[in-house]
């Protein structure tokens, strides 16, 4: 990972100069043509870090596609409104907040140790950001300006400002009011705390095996999940989806293949993906604060390694619902313990289907 100290045009700003901004796939919503992006495959989705201080700020802006925060590290104020009306509510680590498009937001570490926050963006091209009119007019003061095609421009210490066609033009106080606000009981429907989280050691086929140790929680979208009661409380489109998954030591997920594009951001624990099978069996360790993009197509499986229980926020491709593929063993050993994917793709009890309704949910591999 390689952090970027001047991707936005606030990083200049007291408060906000001690931010990095890390863009693990695709670009994001970085304004520097300096920014290193550690894989630039298209995913249909970008996924980047911000690392930030007690006290560090990043100012208010606009998305214009999705913008969900997982929080890892650090007690985290989020603020959001139309840049004139603001609400707040706080985050740790475990909490997810999607907020909405085309309304400003900002958020604070206001713990009291270094925060680290993933965040996940719709779409490969994002098309940049809006920022408030106050911190356009604040980074002018300290040499910084935006270009019309939103990337930075850094003018040396007393020397000319671009001239003003050249920039992007700030909203006025119309622009703002014209923006949508969302009450705090609005934004609670877009935020998963870690503690309602939903958990069940039944939502994957995989996790019938003996000693799986494997739990999932459903957070956004469609995800992953073949419990039939399973459903993420974060609705609405992203162009991905986001599950919770926790291993016990020792635990596993069983072999499996997706269609989608994956990725494992690990969040406490060590994990192992085994990736392909047999002589071409490639394992990959994992610990806190790394990611792995799954390729699509690809055969996978997740092990804890470590001491302690693993959690992963796991991102797929797609507003629509995933369908797993599973090897034979794992499909023969949750078939010995009585279950059987039913013709919807939904974990269900053998002994309860006819032979009718029997291998049409399973999913065959291409």
């Amino acid at each position: 990972m390689v952090a970027c100290k001047l991707a936005f045009i606030d990083c200049k700003l007291p408060g906000s100069d001690l931010k990095e901004n890390y863009s693990l796939i695709g670009p994001g919503v970085t304004q520097s043509d300096e920014q290193f992006v550690n894989i630039t495959e298209p995913h249909g989705f970008s996924v980047g870090v911000g690392a930030m201080p007690p006290g560090v700020t990043n100012n208010l802006h606009v998305h214009f596609t999705a913008e969900v925060f997982l929080v890892q590290e650090g007690r985290w104020r989020f603020r959001w409104g139309n840049g004139r009306t603001m609400h707040e509510v706080e985050g740790v680590p475990g909490d997810v907040l999607s907020v909405p498009t085309w309304i400003f937001r900002g958020f604070t570490n206001v713990g009291t140790d270094n925060g680290w926050i993933v965040t996940a963006l719709g779409g490969d091209d994002t098309g940049g950001i809006i920022w408030h009119p106050s911190i356009l007019k604040a980074a002018a003061e300290h040499s910084l300006y935006l270009s019309r095609d939103n990337m930075l421009v850094e003018v040396a210490p007393g020397g000319e400002a671009p001239a003003p066609q050249t920039l992007i033009t700030p909203l006025t106080d119309d622009d703002m009011n014209g923006l949508r606000l969302y009450t705090p009981e609005e934004m609670a429907t877009r935020m998963l705390k870690a503690e309602a989280r939903e958990w069940s050691s039944t939502a994957l086929l995989g996790a019938l095996q003996a000693g799986a140790g494997c739990e999932l929680a459903p957070v956004l979208g469609f995800g992953i999940t073949e419990q039939r009661a399973h459903i993420a409380p974060i609705q609405g489109a992203h162009g991905f989806s986001i599950d919770w998954l926790r291993l016990a030591p020792g635990g596993r997920t069983g072999c499996f293949l997706l269609r989608e594009k994956q990725v494992l951001s690990v969040m406490q624990g060590t994990v192992e993906i085994l990736v392909n099978q047999g002589a071409d069996a490639v394992a990959v360790r994992l610990g806190p604060q790394d990611v792995y993009a799954t390729p699509a197509g690809v055969w996978r499986e997740i092990r804890s390694v470590g001491d302690i229980p693993a959690e992963i926020g796991v991102m797929t491709s797609g507003d629509h619902r995933k369908r797993i593929v599973w090897s034979n063993e794992v499909q023969q050993q949750a078939e010995a313990a009585g279950f059987v994917l039913d013709p919807d793709g939904r974990i269900a009890s053998k002994r309860l289907l006819p032979p009718t309704a029997l291998g049409i949910g399973v999913v065959l591999a291409a």
